[in-house]
């Protein structure tokens, strides 16, 4: 994300569309082109192979004092266990591994060389925020990363990863956009780490992309206990100008709740202000849990990647969960983490019944997944397809192949849809970069 930062600066203006794009296709087909000559064979050639198991792995933090996802390597053991009650995938079964990368670079690195230890053919709808420790190893394995997080820069940029969603950046990027017309003073508290370096950035293109200033920067722990001196600078900043309703945007992860513990206790001593967050921050959950219509997320603006909880669309995970979970509690089915699991889970699945009876390996799912195959969701993102022109033009991020966002709000304490369809966001991310 540091590379991210260094594009701020003053430069000419880039390319038309069109090149860009060209561009950003050279550069990934280079990177894919030195993945096979690097040794002078094709890597990732073994695991999965004949009519045995296949083999996956779902990597997360868990019981750490950071950003946990506990749901997704276990929403990964509930679809495995309900494919394989269906009689698995081409009657193969689906065996899924799990890692704890403990939010450590190095413990994220030791999951990569165990999926290649184990002869995985893919990592799929994991989390981590250590992008460049864990996908060396995959990139040297050649094991394809399928619908990670998108926390990290790096997961944008892998020839051997796809994403199923735009990320942290276009969760920002839209955040602002939909924040433009109705705030006044926009306040950004976000963790102080190169992962959260990015945000400001992103926020602010949205934000000047509906005629709005920039944000107030204001960086945080990620780990405090505690809030209370950020929720009050936070809300001095967002009140600066009398008879404009300003907003508090929190980007903490996990810790957002934290924060508007102390958010909460302090806001009657200032003027009005709204809140706006991302999802992975927030969730129908956490606004349960902070007094629902009577607590501080009420009138809340929310960027999200999927549709909102309650959308039917949902409505076959759910089921899934409630049949194959066991009553698991670690899966939330308003987590955005759980949600990406299911969508990486499905695009795994479209691409082994296209292998069909072939071998399955690495490479025969990642050649299946470049020669554009187009996957179906239900509706829950854009129809998804990693072929060359279906990536955006976006030096930063070139394996950015869905820049679609959901605005939705708090009202009566439930997460609603603030507009029914998705928002593009591709040309706030283009523009954040220079």
């Amino acid at each position: 994300m540091t590379g991210f930062q260094a594009r701020r600066t003053p430069q000419t203006p880039g390319p038309p569309p069109s090149r860009a794009k060209r561009l950003v296709r050279a550069t990934t087909l280079a990177a894919c082109a030195s993945l096979v000559a690097g040794c002078g064979v094709i890597p990732g050639t073994t695991g999965g192979t004949g009519d045995g198991p296949v083999t996956v792995m779902t990597w997360a933090p868990e019981k750490t004092a950071a950003t946990n996802k506990p749901g997704m390597p276990a929403m990964a053991k509930a679809y495995a266990r309900w494919v394989n009650a269906k009689g698995g995938i081409n009657g193969r079964e689906l065996r899924i591994l799990t890692c704890n990368d403990r939010n450590e670079t190095v413990t994220a690195a030791k999951c990569a060389r165990r999926a290649a230890d184990e002869d995985v053919v893919a990592v799929v709808g994991s989390y981590s925020q250590h992008g460049r420790s864990f996908l060396a190893p995959l990139e040297s394995a050649g094991i394809p990363y399928i619908g990670g997080y998108g926390v990290t820069d790096a997961e944008f940029a892998s020839a051997l990863s796809y994403p199923v969603n735009g990320g942290q950046a276009a969760l920002m990027a839209g955040l602002g956009e939909q924040l433009a017309e109705d705030c006044g003073p926009v306040a950004l508290v976000r963790p102080d780490s190169i992962a959260g370096d990015q945000l400001p950035l992103l926020l602010d293109s949205g934000l000047r992309s509906g005629g709005h200033g920039g944000s107030e920067d204001q960086l945080a722990a990620e780990d405090a206990t505690e809030y209370g001196g950020h929720a009050r600078e936070a809300l001095r900043r967002a009140s600066t100008e009398p008879g404009r309703e300003g907003c508090v945007v929190p980007a903490l992860g996990d810790r957002t709740f934290t924060f508007m513990d102390s958010f909460r206790r302090d806001r009657a001593d200032f003027p009005d202000v709204r809140t706006g967050t991302v999802l992975g921050s927030v969730d129908q959950t956490v606004i349960d849990a902070t007094g629902g219509k009577s607590g501080p997320y009420e009138g809340a603006y929310v960027t999200g990647w999927y549709p909102v909880e309650s959308d039917k669309r949902w409505d076959r995970m759910k089921e899934v969960i409630r049949e194959h979970a066991f009553g698991d509690n670690r899966i939330d089915p308003a987590d955005p983490g759980v949600q990406t699991t299911w969508i990486a889970y499905t695009v795994l699945t479209a691409a082994l019944r296209k292998i069909g009876d072939g071998e399955v390996t690495a490479y025969a799912i990642r050649r299946v997944l470049d020669d554009g195959l187009k996957v179906s969701t239900g509706g829950l993102t854009p129809p998804l397809s990693w072929r060359f022109e279906d990536l955006i033009a976006s030096a930063g991020f070139p394996r950015l192949i869905n820049p679609e966002v959901t605005f939705q709000m708090v009202r009566k304490g439930q997460l609603i849809a603030a507009r029914r369809d998705f928002v593009n966001v591709e040309k706030t991310l283009v523009e954040a970069e220079n």
